[in-house]
């Protein structure tokens, strides 16, 4: 059971908000440790996992990209898209993109999204375009309050998040369920067919689907009781404007 400090190690880790690859790291040597392995195997098993996971280093082609869309005005037109769409809201939006999100994750497509390459250059424009379309803030040196934007970005994440993991398992052929599938063969002699785990999948993914897309959609009503600026009418913005 003292293997287990390890996980114990993540969540203080995580909870004090220390960088969480720092954190997983030394929770990670740690557990070797406790466990019997040595040093040097420990090195092996970081260095063979890094060489076998090529999408460890994908980053260095994202980023760049992203950077020169953005330099180039794609959140800008992303935020005109949406502040033209009145019936679009911010929770609308989010909860649009997780169930596309999901949907597609079941199908195998996990890496059309993403944090870097869908939600910081797309989705979280257009969700808070669309805050910023109901509060008015359309008039030159206004902007969301800080804790609003932040509260949009954490949902924006969350909406990827939730829809991928709940959504990759569905599919039989993911990293995820072979491994699970392989771990009870080789640790419990049963044997588990992917087929099934994907099954199962599937009402739990449902049951996701439906609680995070709830939250999403309750999450107009957070923000206007969040936000500290009144929705602004026609004779505010022609003041602001002047």
């Amino acid at each position: 059971m003292f293997v287990l400090l390890g996980v114990a190690l993540v969540v203080i880790g995580f909870a004090l908000r220390i960088n969480p690859l720092l954190v997983v790291t030394v929770s990670g040597i740690v557990t070797a440790l406790i466990g019997g392995i040595g040093p040097l195997d420990i090195l092996n098993a970081f260095g063979t996992g890094f060489a076998g996971s090529r999408s460890v280093t994908t980053f260095a082609i994202i980023l760049p990209v992203i950077g020169l869309i953005e330099r180039y005005g794609l959140q800008a037109q992303a935020s005109r898209l949406i502040s033209g769409l009145k019936g679009l809201t911010t929770g609308r939006i989010l909860a649009l993109y997780m169930v596309v999100r999901q949907v597609t994750a079941a199908i195998g497509l996990t890496t059309i999204g993403g944090p870097a390459q869908t939600v910081r250059p797309l989705v979280y424009p257009m969700a808070k375009a669309a805050e910023e379309r109901r509060l008015g803030l359309d008039v030159p040196n206004q902007a969301l309050p800080e804790k609003t934007a932040e509260k949009i970005k954490a949902f924006s994440s969350s909406s990827d998040t939730v829809g991928l993991f709940f959504g990759e398992d569905v599919f039989v052929a993911v990293g995820s369920v072979l491994l699970i599938t392989s771990f009870v063969d080789t640790n419990y002699g049963l044997s588990l067919e992917p087929l099934n785990i994907a099954l199962w999948a599937i009402p739990v993914g449902i049951v996701a689907m439906l609680v995070h897309g709830s939250r999403l959609l309750m999450l107009d009503r957070t923000l206007k009781t969040m936000a500290g600026v009144v929705p602004a009418t026609a004779a505010t913005r022609a003041g602001g404007a002047l």
